[in-house]
């Protein structure tokens, strides 16, 4: 896991049980937490909301070893461990809103602060929750095997007592398990499952928006050279990992861009292009990254139809990273297009190489760079080479100025 808890500082957690923060600018690692006995299963930021004190940061880690800790980010001390899980959180969620937060598992738990259970739910099932997102008027949706499950809290104003959760409907749309979740907006969410569905949903009412069950199959583009698959094996579109910039969702194993009104897919380029993509982190400007089970990071433009391959790639993300290489086969191929191809289509602009297994997840950090965690045990920490480049002749320079020794000597 990979999590940004404050600014430029990030956590990252494994199967080891080890949690370590660290400084994204600089690549310091500030702390090293030992607390767990068995893998990380779900990690969490939260921060303290007293306006009588100065704002505090901190992480909540679960792991199988069937405990929850609360971490403080400044001094990196456990502040306290919760031990009473009778089964592994496999997700964690805080809502700021309700100043709660919840765990996953067999059941679902409502917990304060202070870790005080609030209430909690029957055992739902032994396989558990695998995925929470919050959703408006109290609610949350769980993913519990095929079903989505809605909950409503009921908040109390005297303290443990009186809160409930309370199960309101059940959507049984899904074929397969559902992986992932995430909330597009107040009015929007997206789950993803084992088979490669996508569902839109209304996050008031939670009916079925639009869905999107072929992103992978490349047979829907029959205007697209094919290509040879590098698996054959019958989930490999499943959607492992989700995530929104409250514009358009995205999914892992293969790539759908859902357009902003989230009624119609407008790009699900051939899932080979992607090479076994999992996770799918973020879109800026027009633009793309995703990072792959063959161990490498890629670098995507969104192009609409009607814009020529030659103009200039336009200012944004891509431009300022000093590595990469150009993918001339898309533009060759852009300009053979027929009139029935999509709006858009994704065009490979570069590669990131560094890894040598499976990439996992990554964290954006605008100018500073990416961050990337991989099966390989690293984590890599990219930046702009030409732009650290002028960063250190201008220490350089700075500093020989302080020094009295910037002087032209004949």
């Amino acid at each position: 896991f990979l999590i940004i808890f404050f600014n430029f500082r990030f956590a990252s957690a494994g199967d080891d049980g080890i949690v370590f923060l660290w400084n994204a600018q600089t690549g310091e690692k500030l702390f090293e937490l030992h607390g767990h006995t068995h893998k990380i299963t779900a990690i969490a930021p939260f921060s303290s909301s007293d306006a009588s004190e100065e704002k505090k940061h901190f992480i909540l880690t679960a792991s199988a070893d069937r405990t929850v800790i609360v971490w403080d980010c400044t001094s990196g001390r456990q502040v306290q461990k919760v031990s009473c899980f009778h089964s592994t959180v496999k997700c964690l969620t805080v809502l700021q809103r309700l100043d709660v937060w919840l765990s996953g598992g067999s059941d679902l738990c409502v917990w304060n602060r202070k870790l005080d259970l609030l209430c909690k739910t029957s055992h739902l099932t032994d396989a558990g929750i695998s995925a929470l997102v919050e959703l408006p008027k109290n609610c949350v949706a769980a993913a519990v095997g095929k079903e989505l499950i809605i909950f409503r809290l009921i908040s109390s104003n005297e303290g443990s007592e009186g809160w409930k959760v309370l199960e309101i409907k059940r959507l049984v749309n899904h074929q397969d398990n559902i992986l992932s979740l995430v909330s597009v907006n107040d009015l929007t969410f997206v789950t993803g499952s084992h088979v490669g569905e996508l569902i839109v949903w209304d996050a008031l009412d939670w009916t079925k928006q639009a869905s999107e069950c072929n992103f992978g199959d490349s047979s829907v583009h029959s205007d697209v050279q094919p290509e040879i698959k590098l698996s054959q094996s019958p989930n490999e579109t499943s959607v492992q990992h989700l995530t929104s910039d409250a514009e358009k969702q995205m999914g892992g194993k293969g790539l759908a861009i859902l357009g902003n009104s989230a009624k119609e897919c407008i790009c699900c380029p051939d899932m080979c292009m992607l090479s076994m993509l999992v996770l799918l982190i973020n879109c800026f400007y027009r633009q793309l990254i995703s990072c792959s089970e063959d161990g490498s990071v890629r670098i995507w433009e969104l192009r609409e139809k009607q814009q020529l391959p030659a103009e200039p790639i336009p200012t944004g993300f891509f431009n300022m990273w000093g590595f990469g290489r150009a993918n001339k086969q898309a533009n060759q191929a852009a300009k053979k297009m027929q009139d029935n191809t999509p709006m858009y289509f994704l065009e490979l602009f570069g590669d990131l190489i560094g890894h040598s297994s499976a990439v996992q997840m990554f964290l954006y950090f605008g100018e500073l760079g990416l961050a990337t965690c991989s099966a390989d045990h690293l984590i890599i920490l990219w930046k702009n080479g030409e732009r650290e480049s002028r960063l250190r002749s201008l220490r350089l320079f700075q500093k020989l100025a302080q020094n009295g020794d910037l002087q032209l000597k004949f």
